[in-house]
């Protein structure tokens, strides 16, 4: 065959695909679908309950209330991106993976949103070679501070647990949560065999997951001020680690609800502080609805599920 026929005769590697056939919904896209639309069915259903109103007339209207609100419910999306940005680069896109990270574990069910995560970083980060590692690894560090810290708080809180009614269960409560504790430092003592990344990287992943817990409990305590100035602050900060200590429950949507449950039967008579719980617990609800529903709808109209969630 002649020079010319050579280079004209198709490639082995080449590949021809017809562009008259649409390209069929991977099982990926499929599932990020159907979680788009249970969030999408969840906030439906969930705001037919909500009374918006009652929020509004318990909650501040200062500018400096909102401010610290969105800045508590972004911190945890914020905290991760910073995260993933020194281990895997990611830009300003992987942001709004995050979000709904935050959107499927708090209104679908817990971890769901890592299961997310992990299938979002496979599809979309084609640099990394194993996001299931660095995945594991922050879920495993951030119950590892958050095990840690929760028991440094209610140390912390301890003299001040007689400003609620559960202070006679107070060392029945600091030992129980001890045992899951010591579990954290035997996942550190097996690091080695349990963790994927380096240690350098360990250890920023550890100490950003402490700085958001600080911060959490700071925000929560700092807004509940801001809107009864009356109670002392102590009060807000024992309420603060009672939710972090909610916060370590695994496989439970919504603990912002269960936390104004549990709230409302140890605060007792107190029924300002109880109503502003549960309207604090509404107000993140309606957040959660308010971002999972956008999200939804721009996954099912804007055809971004193929990538199971485009950020």
């Amino acid at each position: 065959m002649s020079d010319q026929a050579l280079a004209l005769a198709p490639s082995s590697s080449l590949v021809l695909e017809p562009h008259d056939r649409r390209h069929r919904l991977s099982w990926s896209g499929a599932a990020g679908m159907v979680l788009s639309l249970l969030v999408l069915a969840t906030a439906l259903y969930q705001m037919r309950t909500l009374s918006i109103a009652e929020v509004v007339d318990i909650v501040p209207a200062s500018p400096l209330f909102w401010l610290l609100f969105i800045v508590s419910y972004l911190i945890g999306p914020v905290s991760e991106w910073i995260v993933f940005r020194r281990v895997w680069n990611v830009g300003a896109h992987a942001f709004g993976a995050l979000i709904r990270k935050l959107i499927y574990n708090e209104l679908l069910l817990g971890y769901l949103g890592e299961v997310y995560f992990y299938g979002w970083a496979r599809k979309r980060l084609g640099f990394v070679t194993a996001p299931f590692g660095a995945v594991k690894d922050l879920v495993l560090l951030s119950a590892i501070a958050g095990n840690i810290m929760t028991l440094m708080f209610l140390l912390i809180a301890y003299p001040y647990l007689d400003l609620l009614p559960v202070h006679e269960h107070a060392g029945a409560i600091t030992w129980s949560f001890g045992l899951v504790i010591a579990t954290s430092f035997a996942m550190l003592l097996f690091r080695r065999s349990i963790f994927s990344l380096e240690r350098s990287e360990l250890t920023f992943i550890f100490a950003m997951q402490v700085a958001r817990i600080v911060a959490s409990v700071a925000l929560s305590a700092a807004l509940w001020h801001l809107a009864i100035p009356s109670s002392p602050i102590a009060l807000w900060f024992v309420l603060a680690t009672i939710r972090l200590l909610i916060s370590r429950l695994p496989f439970v949507p919504n603990k912002d609800v269960v936390f104004a449950g549990v709230a409302i039967l140890v605060l007792g008579n107190d029924v300002e502080v109880a109503a502003l719980m549960t309207a604090m617990a509404a107000l993140i609800l309606i957040a959660h609805l308010l971002v999972g529903a956008v999200c939804a709808i721009n996954d099912v109209f804007m055809r971004e599920s193929d990538e199971i969630a485009d950020a």
